[in-house]
């Protein structure tokens, strides 16, 4: 039995991918841009095996069978990285042995929290490990599966390149600055509502394009201006220029998916009070202290510094008072100050705006991070004697 296991990380889009212009290769009708989540705090973890005594190919996703072989996405994955194995002459054992894969989620599942992308990132980081082959075209493979998975192939501030070509191989993503770069972004989710999405990725993309009357006007004017002027923001660390250029895209992409015909619907009221709060605390503020973005869900994504932090969670729990406030298992992730000298941050001289109890579910405190990993034998989701999902 040949073993691999390895994990791969979140990835929340500050310039937004919305709308393919080929459903088939995942060919996106304009760039994105992204920053990677620390895989301390989220990631998705898959251990892949190959052995003779298999019967079938086999997937267990979070303790339950899913389909694999009858799944386009996932079997097109694991043929271009056989593809690429075959070509480079390296096996290590017979390309037609079947595979047992386990993978695990440590943050919900299809609620807009980019789990496809982290999920088909570890996938097919874990197939090249397990077969020999290099990274340097994991991530055309990657988008193949779920669209911004090959976003979380780096860390740091990662670019989908849309493309031009028909085949898709200059629809890759790259670099544009390590998390290295600015360790100070830090990242609050704020974890609305955690259960499936009414409306997938992939049929409001669908709709948008089919329908929408501004998509196409976002895709040619307003992202490239958008993404110039981000990549240069980040490379300045200029906070106040990225939050703007963040928020507005986000707004727009809700925009579009409202546009589409029937409307598609990912923010709810809880959402845009979040969206309200953020204003109003920048208001008090004098200037960006916190960034939101909301990707196909309902649940926010806040960019901030970590000299911040504290502050922000402090007037969050002002404004979203929580019963489980002071719980650990209320704000996860990296520990917390509490900020207690200043009341919200603002000294007591602004008001936040006061909501119903229990809007929120809990909230993830993490910071920008590095790509995948390979990870020890003993960090095996699946038993290494059996090819067997390990029960946890």
């Amino acid at each position: 039995m040949f073993v691999e296991t390895c994990i791969a990380p979140v990835n929340i889009a500050l310039i937004k991918y919305w709308g393919k212009r080929d459903e088939d290769l995942i060919l996106p009708i304009n760039d994105s841009l992204s920053v990677t989540l620390s895989t301390d705090e989220m990631c998705a973890k898959t251990t892949i095996a190959a052995s003779a005594s298999f019967k079938c190919h086999l997937m267990w996703l979070n303790g339950e069978e899913v389909p694999f072989e009858e799944n386009p996405r996932t079997m097109r994955c694991l043929k271009e990285i056989q593809r690429l194995a075959v070509a480079k002459g390296q096996l290590k054992f017979p390309i037609d042995w079947k595979l047992h894969i386990a993978s695990r989620n440590n943050f919900p599942t299809a609620a807009g929290l980019a789990s496809s992308a982290a999920g088909y990132a570890c996938l097919v980081y874990t197939l090249a490990g397990l077969y020999g082959v290099e990274n340097e075209e994991l991530t055309a493979i990657a988008r193949q599966g779920s669209g911004s998975a090959c976003r979380s192939l780096h860390g740091g501030f990662v670019r989908w390149h849309s493309g031009k070509l028909k085949d898709g191989s200059d629809s890759i993503a790259l670099p544009v600055e390590p998390a290295e770069h600015w360790p100070e972004l830090h990242i609050l989710i704020l974890v609305v509502n955690d259960a499936r999405k009414k409306t997938s990725s992939t049929k409001g993309m669908q709709r948008a394009v089919e329908t929408s009357d501004l998509i196409a006007h976002r895709a040619r004017f307003c992202v490239p201006e958008r993404i110039a002027a981000l990549v240069e923001a980040i490379r300045k660390r200029d906070f106040q220029k990225l939050a703007e250029i963040t928020m507005r895209d986000s707004n727009q992409f809700h925009a579009i998916a409202l546009d589409t015909y029937p409307p598609c619907v990912y923010m709810n009221d809880v959402s845009h009070a979040i969206a309200e709060f953020v204003h109003a605390y920048n208001n008090a503020a004098g200037e960006a202290k916190l960034a939101y973005t909301f990707d196909a869900g309902p649940n926010a994504c806040l960019y901030l510094l970590k000299s911040d932090v504290s502050a922000a969670i402090a007037a969050i729990q002002t404004s979203f008072p929580n019963d489980m406030g002071h719980s650990v298992e209320y704000v996860k992730g990296i520990p917390v100050g509490c900020e207690t000298k200043e009341k919200n941050g603002f000294n007591g001289n602004a008001t936040l705006p006061i909501h119903d109890k229990n809007l929120l579910k809990y909230i993830i405190h993490t910071r920008i991070g590095k790509g995948p990993q390979r990870l020890d034998k003993d960090e095996s989701l699946l038993d290494l004697t059996q090819g067997s999902p390990i029960e946890t």
